[in-house]
């Protein structure tokens, strides 16, 4: 997605932070501006809001061939305080490569490993998993900061065989992929070209959440965001598959060759963790350029109007290591050197080619 700066046309390569709003979205929102009233209210007004709401629930659910239950919520953080707080079960346990949103909605949660590739160790969720009663396991669909899939079957079927629930974080995958056979989805609309302020909380059966407010079958409390999940819902529609197309992300494979030629050298290419990756998507590309900071990348890149980024945006503008680089057992210093570059419906070749280019100028520069 192109705009203009200071006279510099800039490109957008941050999806897997924020999608830009899809079109479907943005006339979905203005009509439900319109149509808008309480959907709790019992008037003529409020009951027609209430039906388009409900409209909007079964095609979400249609949409995504999920045949539980859905609460829609502010995103994705308030999915995981519900999900972490109120599910019926006992221990929590999250991958220590979960985004921030999950570590913090459980911060006494159980951290579980995952290996130097990003997969979760299964061996160790086993042992954790034993013995409890109905433990909650927290898993990601896919990894914000590396792109990396997790083995959501066969974590799911482990967990399942120790009697516990499975919390997918799918906000990274919706749209995308197909949902994990799961007890509870995470999803945010802005990262399928929603609009920011509107998710969704996908659960099995009432049953495996204790209820706690007035809306959402008494899941939830607050006014429903109408206009916002009628847009969430119109974007999720307008999602293809594949969510980009191949071709537009071929120009990517120079910075891969490149990569690929100085790994282990340390002067020409660097490091695409693609590489050393379990089960990595094409959506979200890890990369370190050799001799230059992530930092001093991302802003060189800014002034020639590409706009990418150092992991997930809730965390970097730390100094610290990114938490996911340092469970993988990532080198410090290649940690330090990795940018992330993702992309969304509105990516064109035209635009990877462009950020291939100025990235392997400053990588042979």
């Amino acid at each position: 997605m192109q705009s203009r700066t200071n006279g510099i046309d800039r490109i957008y390569l941050d999806h897997a932070a924020t999608t830009p709003l899809r079109p479907e979205a943005r006339a979905a929102m203005l009509a439900g501006g319109e149509l808008w009233a309480n959907p709790s209210s019992p008037h003529g007004e409020g009951r027609a809001a209430r039906a388009a709401l409900e409209d909007a629930r079964a095609r979400l659910k249609q949409a995504l061939d999920w045949d539980g239950e859905v609460i829609f919520v502010s995103g994705a953080s308030e999915a995981a305080t519900l999900a972490l707080g109120r599910a019926k079960g006992g221990a929590r346990l999250v991958s220590a490569a979960e985004h921030d949103a999950i570590l913090k909605a459980a911060p006494q949660a159980e951290r579980l490993p995952v290996l130097p590739d990003g997969s979760l160790d299964l061996d160790i969720l086993s042992e954790a998993v034993t013995g409890r009663e109905q433990p909650v396991v927290a898993v990601q669909q896919i990894n914000s900061e590396t792109g990396n899939r997790m083995d959501l079957p066969g974590i799911g079927r482990m967990v399942r065989e120790a009697g516990g629930l499975l919390l997918a974080d799918c906000a990274q995958g919706a749209g995308k992929f197909a949902l994990p056979d799961a007890d509870m989805c995470i999803l945010s609309a802005h990262k399928f070209g929603g609009p920011v302020g509107i998710g969704a909380l996908l659960v099995r059966n009432f049953a495996l959440l204790e209820p706690g407010g007035g809306q959402e079958r008494g899941y939830r409390r607050g006014t429903e965001n109408f206009p916002g999940v009628l847009a969430m819902v119109a974007a999720l529609e307008a999602c293809s598959d594949p969510y980009v197309d191949a071709a537009v992300l071929e120009p990517m494979q120079r910075v891969a060759e490149r990569c690929r030629a100085g790994v282990g050298e340390g002067e020409s290419g660097g490091v695409w963790l693609a590489d050393r990756l379990a089960d990595p998507t094409p959506y979200i590309a890890a990369i370190a350029m050799p001799k230059m900071s992530g930092s001093a990348q991302l802003m060189r890149l800014d002034m020639s109007g590409i706009a990418v980024s150092q992991g997930s945006a809730c965390s970097s503008g730390s100094l610290k290591q990114s938490h996911v680089m340092t469970a993988m057992g990532m080198d410090e210093d290649v940690a330090a050197r990795m940018i992330r570059v993702s992309f969304g419906w509105s990516t064109t070749r035209s635009e990877v080619e462009r950020f291939a280019d100025a990235w392997l100028q400053l990588a042979t520069g």
